[in-house]
């Protein structure tokens, strides 16, 4: 099959006239929707679909108004870490946007053939020989799980519903699977006035790259699916493969509300995601290096100290002794001489010397 080369959308901008006012509106190729700066009134541009701009099939609403978004993101910038900059936790919030941001629901029928080897316990009792409190060698019985693996392979049929997979390049997919599930209980059909007053991305994905995406997704949860579909007590060398039949890709919008934390003048913004459901929020605040190299400095000034303390004491004491080598002994003072003393405190009598 010959690779279709990369589809690359216009990026032609489409003057729309407004509705209310009459002004003429300039609204960008990656931009589905515009305000009109003069009379405040919301428009939505309907584009003619394409191969990879499709018409969208679903919108998911909003549920979370503007200010309990703001309320969660001051509360997580306030819980970041210590490492994080300290302008993060005083940033504003002001400047959040809800964003219907365009993604696709993939579906497919998956055919899947697995192998792996399944381990089946089992008890017996075996005899072994031990020494007892006294040294005597005596023989017991003890019971012992043993294991036993059989070769196991088959085929495994599911559909693969729900998969949700970005279609906007500014939002990687990744930040969008920190902040799910939505809720597609409540997914409705796209009509352009659920859109009117928000702003709305165009695709700027090709199918092919959501595709991509999407099979991707789809045969990790089968992965995960089958692991769990194991038989037996435990198993090991799982392998499958699996064909994807009867895909369909439907472009839908979900919600999102997005703020670009401008912490600092002289640093670009980061940017934080919040679900428009549920309020789940995705992030990453930047981390402060000053404080990650005082932080490195502490812990290594902790674990040197006692060896800096050993040898601070150790320069205090006698070089001989530093050495190991035995102080010499200084002769102890001899005893005076003691003249005997009989009982009774009287002095002997010299002897000798008689005349």
């Amino acid at each position: 099959m010959t690779p279709r080369p990369p589809v690359r959308f216009s990026r032609a901008p489409v003057q729309l006239e407004c509705e209310t006012c009459g002004a003429s509106l300039r609204v960008e190729a990656d931009q589905r929707t515009a305000v009109c700066p003069y009379c405040a009134s919301p428009s939505v541009v309907e584009r003619p679909p394409s191969n990879d701009r499709p018409s969208p099939h679903f919108v998911l609403g909003f549920t979370t108004t503007r200010e309990s978004a703001q309320g969660a993101v001051k509360a997580w910038l306030g819980k970041r870490s210590f490492f994080a900059q300290s302008s993060v936790k005083t940033a504003t919030v002001d400047s959040i946007r809800g964003v219907y941001t365009p993604a696709y629901l993939y579906s497919a029928m998956a055919q899947t053939r697995y192998a792996a080897q399944i381990g089946e316990d089992y008890q017996e009792t075996e005899t072994y020989t031990t020494t007892d409190d006294k040294g005597n060698s005596v023989t017991q019985t003890r019971v012992v799980t043993r294991t036993e693996h059989r070769h196991l392979e088959g085929q495994h049929a599911t559909y693969v519903m729900d998969v949700l997979v970005v279609a906007s390049r500014a939002v990687p997919n990744a930040e969008l699977e920190a902040i799910e599930p939505f809720d597609l209980r409540t997914m409705r059909r796209y009509t352009p006035a659920v859109l009117s007053g928000w702003i709305a991305e165009e695709p700027t994905m090709t199918q092919a790259e959501c595709y991509g995406l999407a099979r991707r997704e789809a045969l990790e949860k089968i992965g995960r699916d089958l692991s769990g579909f194991m038989p037996g007590d435990s198993y090991h060398g799982l392998t499958h493969e699996t064909r994807l039949d009867r895909e369909t890709l439907e472009l839908l919008y979900v919600p999102l509300w997005v703020l670009a934390v401008r912490h600092d003048p002289q640093k670009p913004p980061f940017r934080v995601l919040i679900n428009g459901q549920t309020g789940a929020i995705h992030g990453k605040a930047p981390l402060s290096w000053i404080k990650i190299a005082l932080a490195v400095v502490l812990v290594l000034a902790l674990i040197a100290a006692p060896f800096v303390l050993a040898a601070a004491r150790d320069r205090g004491r006698d070089p001989a002794e530093r050495r190991g080598a035995a102080r010499p002994l200084t002769p102890a003072a001899a005893p005076a001489p003691t003249e005997g003393v009989r009982p009774g405190g009287s002095r002997p009598a010299p002897t000798g010397g008689t005349r």
